[in-house]
């Protein structure tokens, strides 16, 4: 059954489908789908397998507004095949960032410099493993022409990251995560480039219990990121929360929106590579050590305590720190 925009609004962006998240993030009325289910535009490979197919390949992309803004909007479906990537969903993805180009591109030859209150925005919701091992090198080049998207956007369209459902942004979708311009996410959001599973098959379980869900949630979840600075907003857990943050976002100028950015640059690299050589310095075994380095207090209560006592309490890593 059909939900009402205004609904929309309302409801847990956690639970919504990929479909609900793309028409409620922009204004009422204005998403336009490309290549949805009546196209049917499905895997090829997984038919040879005799693996189930979505008319959507898991994916809702198209384009909406906010405001006078053109929004291209990327969402994934992580209940179908882990939400991971493969040549049809890829390509979908990968198009819509060429057409947030294409847009700018138009707008910068109409106007002669692209107006900021009409400039273009990318938003990608991730609900994502990775690749698909069934077509792992379809795959591949979908994540490579999408990061090649990105180069292209940086300082002219703003990239918007979202993770917040269930299955998170893992693998290269992880890195593809970060590669954008802001992160948000709610308190669902985890982002890894390798899987708790893989993590404890190549460590071992001593060093890393894939069946710990304290562990996974303190490592990658979301609150942990927002502590390292590596998620940018965390947002109550509504379509509504969200969509009112890319507003927010979308009135800033691209000098701005660009400060946020976390890989990139040279000196993105070193700030990163910095929080590795504190954690050897420090001897950190634990995400917890590092929020008691930061000077958090009741490190143990953390994860449960309300969103908004913790973004109270919360002490984040400065860039440069």
């Amino acid at each position: 059954m059909r939900v009402e925009w205004k609904e929309l609004q309302e409801k847990s962006f956690y639970q919504a489908t990929a479909r609900e998240r793309a028409i409620g993030l922009v204004d009422e009325g204005t998403f336009r789908e490309f290549l949805g289910p009546r196209d049917k535009m499905v895997s090829p490979h997984l038919i040879v397998l005799g693996e189930a197919v979505e008319f959507d390949d898991g994916i809702t992309v198209g384009v909406g507004k906010i405001g006078a803004h053109p929004v291209f909007v990327v969402s994934q479906e992580g209940k179908f095949v882990g939400g991971a990537l493969g040549e049809v969903n890829g390509a979908k993805m990968a198009y819509t960032f060429k057409l947030a180009m294409d847009c700018y591109e138009a707008l910068k030859e109409k106007y002669g410099s692209v107006p900021e209150d009409r400039k273009p925005i990318v938003i990608v919701s991730y609900d994502s493993g990775g690749v698909r091992l069934h077509e792992s090198n379809a795959g591949l080049v979908a994540h490579s022409e999408c990061m090649e998207m990105f180069w292209k956007m940086q300082n002219k369209v703003p990239n918007i990251s979202i993770t917040a459902s269930s299955i998170g942004a893992y693998g290269a979708q992880g890195f593809v995560c970060m590669s954008g311009d802001v992160v948000l996410a709610n308190d669902y959001g985890r982002i890894g480039l390798t899987g708790p599973e893989v993590i404890q098959q190549e460590v071992g379980k001593d060093e890393f219990d894939a069946s710990d869900r304290a562990l996974i949630w303190r490592t990658m979840g979301a609150r942990a990121k927002y502590i390292m600075g590596d998620v940018d907003f965390l947002l109550p857990d509504t379509i509504g929360a969200f969509r009112e943050q890319v507003m927010q976002i979308a009135h800033m100028p691209m000098a701005e929106i660009a400060k946020y950015r976390h890989l990139g640059t040279p000196d993105l690299v070193e700030e990163n590579l910095s929080v590795v050589k504190l954690a050897g310095e420090k001897g950190f075994n634990d995400s917890k050590d590092y929020w008691k380095y930061m000077g958090m207090k009741d490190v143990e209560d953390i994860p449960e305590m309300p969103q908004e006592k913790f973004l109270k309490i919360a002490k984040r890593r400065q860039r440069g720190i």
